[in-house]
């Protein structure tokens, strides 16, 4: 379903409302527009920047018809929304991006494919349809790195098998969790030089605009550190970022993406995954770029022209994850650095591995803002 431009007033909806979520809000009420927030936590914090809220279950039909009615269009701040109830919203509003784009995504074999088949470069995998299956891919061997096909997330729902003793407890991990019909996907384990990310936003018209390559560092599977522009040559990072342009638009995909890559030490790229939304490595764009991810957002699911995607400042941004927050959140001092943009997400629960707010350091040089960022990693530490 396409819809003419919706100015400034509209009402428009996101299904999530965690940080991703608040931001796209935050953003949405700056250019002028109401927010419909349908999240089943009460406390989830977009919440409160809603003038429309639901908190009944996905899967309620009632509350599925009333949000179709409070908004004018519809998006989401993540790929595990039911993309059943997207397809079930889109015979009455735009949903963007589209429930076809999310089936592909939020299931990682599915993606993988999909994406080999554009003739785009992917890790070697496999598909396990049973946990005795894993390791047993002679072609694929020893190492390897095992997800379940849909949800998990931040290393959730993950196994690293470097031998046999990992082997036999990652099988078991696996069983475990086993649902009837439930499949995992067994990649190579790659030894990659970086790991990097590009933002891409394509309109309904088929425009694009790629924001810089960043460099990307993960901890026990959650983003820790992302830095922009990334410390690779010219050629890669158009590599990359063509990549990145190519698989979004094989999608169709109309909204923001964040395209995973890995960098290898003899120059190829690999697409790693794909995320139809905005990205915690994407957040810089909220203080170090001309139109921040979130206000993409909101520009494509309104149908408004693509903004610009120019880097003001080169930044250095760190995840405060679980407990560090409370280390930081009441001392003035960092508030006192310069260039430092702090982000606290209002999560009323701290919990460990949760993401409860980031800082982005901006510099005049990337060594700059790296240097501020490692004396606040040291703070922490």
């Amino acid at each position: 379903m396409t819809d003419p431009l919706l100015a400034p007033g509209a009402t428009i909806g996101v299904l999530g409302g965690g940080q991703l979520g608040a931001m796209f809000a935050a953003a949405a009420r700056r250019l002028g527009y109401r927010v419909a927030v349908w999240d089943p936590d009460a406390d989830a914090p977009a919440h409160r920047l809603a003038e429309c809220s639901i908190t009944k279950p996905f899967a309620d039909t009632a509350a599925a018809a009333e949000f179709a009615r409070q908004v004018q269009a519809v998006t989401f701040e993540w790929e595990n929304v039911p993309s059943d109830l997207c397809a079930r919203l889109e015979q009455e509003r735009p949903v963007r991006p589209s429930s076809s784009v999310l089936r592909i995504i939020q299931d990682r074999i599915e993606q993988k494919t999909f994406l080999q088949r554009q003739g785009l470069a992917v890790p070697r995998f496999s598909i396990i349809t049973s946990p005795q299956q894993l390791g047993r891919d002679e072609a694929l061997g020893l190492p390897l790195i095992c997800k379940t096909a849909r949800s998990g997330y931040d290393g959730k729902g993950q196994w690293m098998v470097t031998g046999t003793a990992e082997l036999t407890q990652a099988r078991a991990a696996m069983q475990e969790g086993a649902q009837p019909g439930m499949r995992w996907i067994a990649e190579e384990l790659l030894r990659f030089e970086r790991e990097v990310s590009v933002l891409v936003v394509r309109g309904v018209d088929g425009a694009i605009r790629t924001y810089p390559l960043v460099d990307n560092v993960h901890e026990a599977g959650i983003l820790r550190r992302t830095t922009v522009p990334a410390d690779v040559s010219s050629g890669v990072a158009d590599h990359a970022t063509d990549l990145a342009a190519r698989a979004v638009t094989a999608l169709k995909g109309i909204g923001v993406f964040c395209v995973e890559l890995f960098v290898m030490a003899d120059g190829r790229v690999l697409i790693n995954e794909v995320a139809p939304r905005p990205h915690n490595s994407g957040h810089y764009t909220l203080d170090a770029c001309t139109v921040s991810q979130f206000e993409q957002q909101v520009r494509v699911l309104c149908g408004l022209p693509l903004g610009e995607v120019r880097l003001l400042s080169p930044a250095v941004m760190i995840n405060l994850i679980g407990s560090e927050i409370d280390a930081v959140s009441g001392k003035g001092n960092l508030f006192e650095v310069p260039g430092a943009a702090v982000h606290f997400y209002g999560k009323r629960t701290v919990r460990p591995r949760r993401k409860m707010g980031h800082v982005t350091f901006l510099a005049d040089s990337t060594g700059e803002a790296a240097a501020r960022a490692d004396a606040f990693c040291a703070i922490l530490r």
